[in-house]
């Protein structure tokens, strides 16, 4: 297997600007992986070369590489140098389903279908579903990879009958494109996020370490009739995946 040549994309640094250099270098190293300008597993210039290149100091092209070492985005490995690993999911809070958001931003969604199958409703899945405890509810629970690598678990329940729910076309692609395909139209939802330490089985489905961080994700979604169709408990790998919030001064 042969090693990508380093990559070079350009960079412009603003030295009149109050912004230290190295937060310039390490935010337009980290949007060119974000763009797939840097792609998984292209290595960077060494430290020195890009130091020269850019006319920066060594230990200024470190600390810009270090702190994307530090949320992830890249990894030094020895006799090899510094590589890109992946870029970070950041997702809009919108009604919208993963998988949408992941193909939109170029991230190569796939799925694995862990469990699809019929269960009587737990009193919390049926009060959020509107429907009497011990109901059939189809249960999914699905891993969400991009570039080959798990990025969430989900666990989805909808109410028996409401649509065919294939495991293999949920392979192929979101839960809300079928609910779509199926007639049924999307109005709002209500969704709740949190954090917690991954457990020793979240932790081996998701490649991260017993105890790592893990963001959380529970939102019942609505048709346009009110009716709740789907309740969604997810929980996402802090270190490839954000929430991003939009706030408004109120007037």
């Amino acid at each position: 297997m042969t090693t990508p040549p380093p990559a070079e994309p350009r960079f412009t640094l603003d030295r009149t600007s109050p912004v230290p250099l190295y937060y310039q270098l390490a935010q337009q190293l980290e949007a060119a992986i974000e763009h797939g300008v840097l792609s998984p597993g292209s290595l960077l210039g060494n430290e020195i070369d890009l130091a020269g290149r850019l006319g920066l100091s060594r230990p200024t092209v470190r600390q810009a590489i270090q702190s994307l070492v530090d949320k992830g985005l890249l990894v030094r490995r020895r006799g090899v140098g510094t590589q890109v690993v992946h870029s970070q999911v950041r997702r809009p809070l919108e009604l919208s389903s993963l998988y949408d958001d992941l193909e939109a931003s170029g991230q190569n969604p796939a799925t694995r279908v862990l469990h699809n199958r019929v269960r009587p409703a737990t009193p919390e899945v049926a009060a959020a579903l509107r429907m009497p405890e011990g109901s059939e509810v189809v249960v999914l629970e699905r891993l969400r990879l991009t570039h080959g690598e798990p990025v969430a678990f989900l666990c989805n329940f909808l109410p028996a009958g409401l649509l065919d729910l294939d495991s293999a076309k949920l392979e192929e692609t979101g839960l809300y494109r079928m609910l779509r395909a199926a007639g049924i139209t999307l109005h709002s939802a209500r969704q709740s996020i949190g954090a917690r330490s991954a457990t020793a089985e979240e932790a081996e489905r998701l490649g991260e370490a017993e105890g790592a961080a893990l963001l959380t994700m529970e939102r019942t979604a609505y048709d346009n009739t009110g009716r709740p169709v789907e309740f969604g408990a997810h929980v996402y790998r802090a270190s490839r995946y954000a929430f991003e919030f939009q706030l408004l001064v109120r007037s």
